[in-house]
Formats: C-alpha cells, structure tokens, sequence
C-alpha cells in the first residue's frame, strides 16, 4: 500500500484553551508558559505520529489581560496600544512558545517537520450587534471608582464582573473570515505544523474604502477556530479544554457525560440552558457550527483523553444532524 501524499492527509485543527500555557493558580512566568506548552506539545504528538496535517489554534485570555495592565501601569511617556495590537503581540509571542515546544518534540523523535506561526487576522462585520453592547470583560478587576474615572477619562465601557469587581467592556463580534485562510490551509498541507488565530485572531473590519482596519474587540476563539477549520477543509474539529466530556447537567445532581452526538441533539440542549455562555457554551455553538458547514466530525475533550478520543473510546463526538448515528 503506498503511502499517501502529505496533501492528500487529512487535516484536523486543534484549538487548545488556556491551560496550554497556564495552569489555574500560576502567576504566568515565562518558565510556566514553556512548561505548559511542552507539556500540551507531548499530547499532541499522537496526531503527529497519526500522520495528520495539523493546524492548531490557542487562547490568549491571560495574557491579553497582563499586556492591558502593563498599558495601564507604564509611564505615560510610553504611547498606549489598543486592543487590537495587543491581540497581535499574543499572537505572535505565545505562537513563539508553542513553536518552540513543539519543534523540540518533533526533534527528539527525529521527525522532519516545520513549525509556523501565522499573525491571523479575522474579519467580522461593523454592523455586529456586539459593536452596540460591549459584554466581553477583559484586564484587569478595578474599583467602581477606578473603572468610572477610566470611563470618564479614557471613553470605556465598564461592567460589574460577577462580583469581583469592575472591569473593561469590549464587543465580541461574530468571526467572518479568517484573512490568511488559504495560506494557512496549503502550509498544513505541504505538511507543517501551522499555530493560527490565537486568541481568536486579530478583529478587522472593511472601512467606508474598502481598506482593512483594526477594531478594539475580541473574538471568541472557538468560534474563530470553527470557521478556520471549515475554511481550510479540515476533517476533524478538535477542541480541548479541562474536562474529558462534554456534560448534561454538569456539576449537578443528574450529571451525565455526551458521547456521541448530534448537532441538533446538541443544539437543543444549549437551547434548554445546558451550557453557560462564559464556559462551554461557545465550544458547544463552534462544533455544532463545524459539522452543520459539511465538517465530518468535532470531538470536546481534554488533552489526557486526546488518544483515547481519537479512537473512538474517549470525548464527546459531534456530527452534522444530516448524518444522524449510526448503531
């Protein structure tokens, strides 16, 4: 049997959330950054060793929120950078990371492969309703009296984050198009290891000339990676987060793990309020998404349950509502 082409391997795209570089508890130093991304490297070397083309996307939560910190805290001698920029240094210094991890797996396997990292930039609408109601709270928890002379001063919004204080507002518009998509797909299939839209990719709109211009938002990296993984023709949709399944009733007294799925079963139970929008909601809308745009299959699962779920035995598995399941 002959081995096929690395362009005609499937690809499958791996959005990994945040403890791929920090753990809950860590300050966020650069050795934990490393630690953890070696670490998230070693699992998914069995999608290497399974001879996928692989595109992976990352979060970038944290460390967005330290760099708008820093903005805040330096010398007024120092020009602030808005959001949109700072999407950007995340991008390209926790790609750097991840890169690195990663290449040095490949090497003490003596595997020949590359690793690329791509500034992506994500296209949405300026007539997103989310432009009208800033609900994503980013940086750092503030007083109400900070948060309302920065409002006053600066032109933010601000809201009460769940009791724990006051925070920026910023929009969180719905990703269109993912800018560098084409190039992305024909790197993973010449057979690199291409870390893509972190963080959800840098917001930018169309203006009135038809140029592209940064907006200050964030876009949900799931959403994001589902559209990148339809849009490179990935098979396989991989989200992996902190817990093997996805779950029914979660934490409750009925809880009960998903194992294989429809989208419209799936659907329906984030219509019943099933999952929350700050946690698995997103996760749940982006592999329904994923499927239902001619995807073949998502799996939800955590980075110890990767190999297991790749066989069939492990997460919950996701497919469009056309195909149903079969016994």
């Amino acid at each position: 049997m002959m081995t096929p082409k690395t362009s005609e391997k499937p690809i499958v795209l791996v959005a990994l959330g945040g403890h791929a570089f920090m753990q809950r508890g860590e300050k966020g130093t650069i050795q934990e950054h490393e630690r953890n991304a070696r670490a998230i490297c070693q699992r998914l070397m069995i999608l290497v060793e399974r001879g996928f083309n692989i595109i992976i996307a990352h979060g970038n939560g944290p460390q967005v929120g330290n760099l708008l910190l820093m903005n805040e805290l330096s010398d007024k001698s120092v020009p602030l950078m808005p959001l949109d920029v700072l999407v950007a240094y995340t991008e390209g210094s926790l790609g750097y990371i991840l890169q690195q991890a990663m290449l040095n797996q490949l090497r003490q396997r003596g595997i020949k492969r590359y690793v690329v990292t791509v500034v992506s930039q994500v296209l949405v609408d300026p007539e997103d309703p989310a432009f009208q109601s800033p609900t994503k709270p980013v940086g750092p928890f503030l007083s109400e009296e900070e948060a309302r002379n920065r409002q006053k001063t600066l032109g933010w919004n601000i809201m009460e984050d769940a009791g724990r204080g006051w925070r920026r507002s910023v929009p969180s518009p719905k990703p269109i198009k993912i800018v560098q998509r084409h190039m992305i797909r024909d790197a993973a299939r010449e057979g690199h290891i291409v870390i893509a839209c972190g963080g959800g990719g840098i917001p930018i709109i169309k203006n009135k000339d038809g140029d592209y211009e940064g907006v200050e938002a964030v876009i949900d990296k799931d959403l994001t990676s589902s559209i990148l993984a339809n849009q490179t023709g990935a098979e396989i949709f991989i989200i992996l987060t902190e817990v093997p399944q996805i779950y029914r009733d979660f934490r409750g007294p009925n809880q009960a793990p998903l194992g294989a799925v429809t989208s419209e079963q799936l659907r329906k139970l984030l219509d019943e309020g099933q999952f929350p929008a700050g946690s698995m909601g997103p996760k749940v809308e982006a592999v329904c998404n994923f499927v239902d745009s001619g995807g073949k299959r998502a799996i939800v699962t955590n980075p110890e349950t990767l190999e297991a779920a790749l066989l069939g035995s492990g997460g919950t598995h996701v497919i469009g509502a056309c195909w149903g399941l079969g016994s």
